[in-house]
């Protein structure tokens, strides 16, 4: 699986009146988890840009386990899902670095987009080229 870890910390801005994370924030941790795996393998928001391509998220899922509070050390994990259709799929999980605990687990579902907002029916030739780069590097990658 591809996946990657990426620890982050809580911000005083980030918590409610109970002192736990505002549950409007954990979007905001898993953009910055899509944003660490596009850096990785190759899949950036620029390169979207270059190639004239959204990809809006059109499902989240959330599954709040745990409240993560200020002064934790919390690590979100994504793990990308191949598909055959023309949309990405992410799971996520967000736990306390030391005691391992989860504390979120998420969901995604991304669908592409031309410029003209129109829906792309069938994968853009970039990302295309991007699985097949993938499979030849991860054959475990093979779609189910």
């Amino acid at each position: 699986m591809l996946t990657v870890e990426k620890a982050f910390d809580i911000r005083f801005s980030e918590i409610d009146m109970m002192q736990v994370v505002w549950h409007g924030t954990y979007p905001v941790y898993l953009e910055d988890a899509r944003e660490a795996f596009g850096n990785k393998y190759g899949l950036s928001y620029q390169r979207y840009m270059v190639e004239s391509t959204f990809a809006p998220i059109v499902e989240m899922k959330l599954n709040y386990k745990r409240p993560l509070k200020y002064g934790m050390k919390p690590v979100v994990k994504i793990t990308y899902h191949p598909t055959e259709s023309a949309k990405i799929v992410f799971d996520y999980e967000i736990r306390d670095s030391l005691t391992g605990e989860v504390c979120l687990t998420a969901h995604t579902v991304q669908v592409f987009m031309d410029k003209q907002y129109q829906l792309l029916w069938e994968n853009p030739p970039f990302y295309e080229a991007w699985k097949h780069k993938m499979v030849e590097l991860y054959p475990q990658l093979m779609a189910d």
